[in-house]
Formats: C-alpha cells, structure tokens, sequence
C-alpha cells in the first residue's frame, strides 16, 4: 500500500514556458529510458525477486521513480501552459498539440509513444539487476543531453537532481548485485535461475528463498 504525499519530491516553479524544452524533457516520461518504464520494471521485478532485500530494494525506487515520473510531467506541464497552438507550433510542438492538446502523455522525444517492451522481468535476480544498473546508467545519460540543450535554471535544477538520483540507484543495484551473488555457488550464478532452478545450493548451504 503507498501513501500519497501533496508535493512534489524536489520543488518545480517554471516562469517562463518553453515548448521546445518540453519536447525533448518528455522523453524522460515515456522515452525508452524514462521513469515510466523505470518504475514498472522494478515495481515488476520485485514479486520474482526472493532475497526480500532486494525486493525492497526494487520496491523503494520503483516507487521513487514514480515520484521522479511526476516531477517530469510537472516541468512537461508548466513548460507548455499558456501558450496558444501559434507558439506551440513556431516551437515544433505542432504535431503533438493535434493529438493531445498540451496534456502530458508518455512518449519519447522523437514521438515514438510509451511500450512496456522497452523493459523486462526476466525472474532471473541476476539478469534483471544488470538490466536495471544499466537502466539507471542509460536514464543518468539522458538527463546528461537535456541538461547540454537547457540554460534555464528553474528548469536545469530539478532536471540535476533527477540526474544525481539516477548515480544513487545504480550504486544500490550494484550492491543488490553484490548480494546477490555472494548467495550463491560461484561456479554457476551466471549459468542458472536462483529462483527456480533448486537443483543449486550456495556456498552456504542455503535453500533458495521463494518470493512472498
């Protein structure tokens, strides 16, 4: 169960609206590295996952990168409110004021929209922890092109500290990794399933835990 807090994870109070920032910021909503995607693949991963640190752990992000998802969509929103479809087409906006008016809808910078197959769950700990530290790695690079292209502070700030959280979830998915296979026989953790595959011990004689 979460509980819903009225404010934003890092304050946004944009002064002056610019469709062509919101056009490219948007990416990080429901482009192939954006936080949409980030907070299903981990809010997913985490029922498979059966060391229950882990599962915390992919629990507490997921549900940070829900709060980064509406930060996004609060600078998307306050970048574009105001001005008339004459501003928002001289901005390159056009074509997505025809499908959404200035709504915020999850698509890539480039136009392509949100799909859930931009991530996975594989059940494997080990192959989703890689994905999710490279995830976070893909997402703190696009933070870095947005952050090259915008010189308004009030809308760089939010945007930096997005950028550093990202550095902060891959270093705890390193550590989950860590963990991960210091739990089981060395020989073979890259070669099996930990949560399925039982005919494997670790080197501790541990049974393999089952996700609750």
């Amino acid at each position: 169960m979460w509980s819903y807090e009225k404010r934003l994870q890092y304050p946004i109070k944009i002064s002056t609206p610019n469709a062509k920032l919101a056009s490219y910021i948007i990416s990080q909503y429901g482009g192939p590295d954006g936080e949409l995607g980030a907070s299903m693949r981990y809010l997913s991963q985490r029922f498979s996952a059966a060391n229950p640190r882990v599962a915390g752990l992919l629990t507490d992000i997921g549900t940070e990168e829900l709060a980064h998802l509406e930060m996004i969509g609060a600078i998307v929103r306050q970048l574009t409110k105001g001005l008339s479809a004459k501003e928002l087409e001289a901005a390159g906006f056009a074509p997505y004021y025809i499908d959404h008016t200035a709504a915020v809808w999850p698509q890539a910078a480039g136009g392509v929209p949100f799909n859930a197959c931009e991530f996975q769950c594989s059940g494997d700990a080990i192959a989703d922890l890689v994905e999710d530290m490279a995830a976070e790695q893909k997402a703190r690079k696009t933070y870095d092109n947005i952050l090259r292209v915008v010189a308004d502070p009030e809308v760089a700030d939010p945007i930096r500290f997005l950028r550093e959280r990202e550095i902060v979830h891959f270093q705890r998915f390193g550590e989950a990794l860590r963990l991960v296979q210091e739990e089981l026989d060395s020989k073979n953790f890259y070669a099996f399933n930990p949560d399925f595959d039982c005919a494997f011990r670790n080197s501790k004689g541990n049974k393999p835990q089952t996700a609750k």
